[in-house]
């Protein structure tokens, strides 16, 4: 794999690479972007358009009209791969239909749940930070998690902020993520991607970020054979224990009815999920001091 990719993506990088091969065959990607406050499903052409569908999301983007915008390629005999949650990538194969399968090639993201963007918008107005202005926002870099936005982060680099943790909780999901009828190890795409956490490589590699690939059909092997990515064979049942999406969709969490309660309320986002997780906020407050004063030394 090309090392600079996967030193600029979230994880592992297999996503960049497949759909970059994919454009250079003269294939039509099509995955989610960030643009003017909207986390959006955009078609791509060139490695230049793909490089916005980079990073991870956590948030639940939009696929208005682009099922139709995709059928219509599929028709003209382009070939297109879909990038998205399970549940988008579910709908468009309904809407492709068997005619236009076999051009239709699928990529779904091994996906915890997502909130509604109304939360991730009030967050940052709770701030004071225009999301809709925001030319760049990333949720992670690699195993940490926290919210930047055009170089600026909600709390000290590398600590997690209060929508980061209460995503990691599973506190805020919308409701149907908590029934998702895809979180399960029998998948629906072409190719299912997500982090190999618990993996036995070095730390080193870790560190890195490592792609778990789940191969389900003939047209999955042959976007992976065009890769060129380094592959190692995995014990599915471990992936099912470290991906637990993979075996049952996220638990409602117990305090998810107060939260949006408070939120009604008009009680800010970081007093809600300190006053959910006091133990756990706390203990990323006491890394951020600790952060700062090594910083300073």
């Amino acid at each position: 794999m090309d090392p600079e990719i996967r030193k600029k993506s979230s994880s592992g990088g297999a996503a960049a690479v497949l759909e970059r091969e994919f454009v250079r065959t003269g294939g039509y990607v099509c995955s989610c972007v960030f643009s003017k406050g909207r986390f959006e499903y955009r078609i791509g052409k060139t490695e230049e358009d793909i490089r916005l569908f980079s990073g991870s999301k956590y948030v639940k983007s939009d696929p208005t009209g682009i099922y139709q915008q995709v059928k219509e390629l599929l028709k003209n005999g382009k070939k297109v791969l879909f990038v998205g949650l399970p549940c988008h990538v579910a709908a468009m194969i309904r809407v492709a239909g068997e005619a236009l399968s076999e051009r239709l090639y699928t990529i779904d993201l091994i996906c915890h749940g997502s909130p509604s963007p109304q939360i991730l918008d009030l967050f940052f107005k709770q701030h004071g930070r225009d999301l809709a202005g925001a030319d760049h926002v990333s949720f992670r870099d690699k195993n940490r998690f926290y919210i930047d936005s055009d170089g600026k982060t909600f709390t000290v680099r590398n600590c997690q902020d209060a929508y980061s943790m209460g995503f990691l909780y599973s506190l805020f999901y919308t409701e149907n993520c908590y029934a998702c009828s895809y979180a399960s190890v029998e998948r629906i795409s072409d190719i299912t991607l997500g982090d190999a956490w618990g993996s036995e490589l070095p730390d080193a590699e870790q560190r890195k970020g490592i792609s778990l690939i789940l191969c389900q059909t003939a047209k999955g092997k042959e976007l992976l054979s065009a890769g060129g990515m380094h592959l190692q064979p995995v014990d599915i049942q471990k992936a099912m224990a470290a991906n637990r999406q993979l075996c049952a969709p996220a638990s409602v969490s117990t305090q998810r009815a107060y939260f949006f309660d408070q939120l009604k309320n008009g009680a800010q986002i970081d007093r809600i999920v300190k006053k959910c997780y006091p133990k756990s906020f706390r203990k990323q407050k006491l890394k951020g001091v600790l952060l700062t004063l090594k910083l300073k030394k």
